[in-house]
């Protein structure tokens, strides 16, 4: 592809998803993620009202007078997207392939991100870390973003979720916000990212295709699992093999839910055939609300 038709296709998803971040994001991301702990500030005399929990007591004796630590809420965040380059987001049915539904949403989230004051950063993988940019603020950084998921060629097709979760949770030592953007299309991976809800905000946002929910009224269909090469038909117009089908994708929706609510990380479903502003918005106020109660 060309360079001027990359930088086209940038700026249009650039503009969508500002517009988005203006008009639907900017004060529910704000009220979201602000102040995510505290960092040391300085060491001061006491004063009257102060909390005596505060007092630093080896400075204390050093000086034979009370002083305490003070400490400020942390606004600047680290924002991480792990982002799923295997094969199967190369599936769609509707009017995207799940891989553009991705940039779209990373593409929302960064630019909240960044309006946040926020830096972010990128991890592409498959079943291999295929590349990491570290966290960064700035339009530049956001837009190499996007660039990097739409145009970067990934070395393998499969999925390896533990992978992904184990190099950051190695990396990244500041506790950080990590949206983690798959169809999930992978297994044995909950033990890794209950790890690293321990150490960071962990927020699943699942990739879904209508396709892969239920199977339509269409004959003989010739399938291929683009992850690991298997080729296999069905018959589509059999009611029971459609029903069959359904009922195991219900049950295999039910198991992942209590899943995530088990090592307490929280799963968004985003389907491409829906508009997933609606969604994300109401993630985001039912966060709001959950954070209000503490």
């Amino acid at each position: 592809m060309e360079t001027s038709e990359i930088i086209k296709r940038i700026r249009k998803i650039e503009i969508t998803t500002r517009n988005m971040v203006s008009e639907l994001f900017s004060g529910e991301y704000h009220s979201l993620f602000k102040g995510q702990g505290l960092e040391f500030s300085e060491v001061r005399e006491y004063q009257e009202g102060d909390s005596f929990r505060q007092i630093d007591w080896n400075v204390t004796a050093r000086h034979g007078y009370p002083y305490i630590k003070k400490f400020e809420e942390t606004r600047e965040l680290n924002v991480m997207f792990l982002v799923d380059s295997s094969a199967s987001t190369l599936f769609g049915t509707r009017n995207y392939l799940k891989s553009e539904f991705i940039t779209e949403v990373t593409a929302v989230l960064s630019f909240s991100a960044l309006s946040n004051n926020d830096k972010v950063g990128l991890l592409l993988f498959t079943d291999e870390v295929e590349k990491y940019i570290p966290p960064r603020k700035g339009k530049k950084s956001a837009l190499r973003i996007l660039r990097d998921i739409l145009y970067f060629e990934p070395q393998n097709v499969k999925t390896d979720i533990n992978k992904a979760a184990e190099y950051i949770y190695r990396l990244i030592k500041k506790r950080s916000i990590i949206f983690i953007i798959s169809d999930f299309l992978d297994k044995d991976y909950e033990n890794s990212l209950q790890l690293l809800a321990k150490k960071h905000d962990v927020i699943a946002l699942r990739i879904l295709d209508k396709g892969e929910m239920e199977l339509p009224n269409a004959g003989l269909l010739h399938l291929h699992d683009p992850e690991t090469g298997a080729r296999f038909s069905v018959n589509t117009s059999t009611r029971t093999i459609r029903e069959k089908y359904r009922k195991t994708v219900l049950k295999q929706e039910t198991d992942l839910m209590e899943k995530f609510r088990k090592i307490k990380v929280d799963l968004v479903n985003l389907q491409t055939d829906k508009p997933y502003a609606p969604e994300l918005m109401k993630f985001f106020k039912f966060r709001i609300r959950m954070k209000n109660q503490r």
